[in-house]
């Protein structure tokens, strides 16, 4: 894994805010999936890590946002962690996952990633936390990839053309959306690993098309 990603462990991160706004709305779930590879070099999911998080003290939560998620922030049985516990609870089994691929640091893997990494980073400044395994602005986005890869910037429509289900009942969770987008990104990697297992060398008497068009000329 440190030579695949330069280095990096791609951690799919997903939360769920009281808005769009990371200074001032709410953080309100976070859910990490670490990603591993096994000795072929196929990469997979590792099981989810999730909490609830306590709305910061001041914070904005838009009444349309808990429409979409479907979150109660009051609700007595949502066991959430105020930011600095949630934060601690989500990069503590990174960091020691880190480690043992001998990585340098984790890095996000999100679905629009700069929205996650943008409250990710909001909080650990509001906590002053000071042992993220994250890089600060590197990220990997799978809207992105999934364009490359299947011509989907939809994390529903991408995931679908990746041959999985996609619930529309249960998305917007975190756990479901992390769970999602990594089976999304371990798609793409292997399918990409796949072609250049399959890729052959040129034959012997291979001429560059560079090449071919200056001899061309020459002649």
């Amino acid at each position: 894994m440190a030579e695949r990603f330069r280095g990096f462990l791609p951690v799919v991160v997903d939360v769920e805010t009281g808005g769009f706004d990371s200074e001032r709305d709410a953080l309100l779930e976070i859910a990490a999936v670490v990603i591993g590879m096994d000795e072929a070099g196929v990469v997979f999911s590792h099981p989810v890590i999730t909490t609830h998080v306590v709305p910061f003290p001041g914070s904005n939560i838009d009444p349309r946002a808990l429409e979409i998620t479907g979150i109660d922030p009051t609700h007595p049985f949502r066991a959430a962690l105020d930011e600095k516990e949630a934060l601690d609870h989500i990069f503590k089994p990174i960091r020691k996952l880190v480690r043992e691929m001998h990585c340098q640091r984790a890095i996000l893997v999100g679905h629009n990633a700069a929205f996650d990494l943008g409250f990710m980073n909001a909080a650990i400044k509001r906590t002053g936390n000071k042992r993220s395994p994250f890089h600060p602005f590197s990220c990997f986005d799978t809207a992105t990839l999934g364009g490359l890869a299947f011509g989907q910037t939809v994390l529903s429509k991408a995931v679908n053309a990746a041959g999985f289900h996609w619930n529309a009942d249960e998305a917007h969770s975190a756990i479901y959306d992390a769970e999602r987008t990594a089976e999304l990104f371990c798609t793409i990697v292997n399918r990409w690993k796949t072609m250049e297992d399959l890729s052959l060398a040129p034959p012997s008497d291979f001429v560059p098309a560079t090449s071919a068009s200056a001899a061309s000329v020459a002649a």
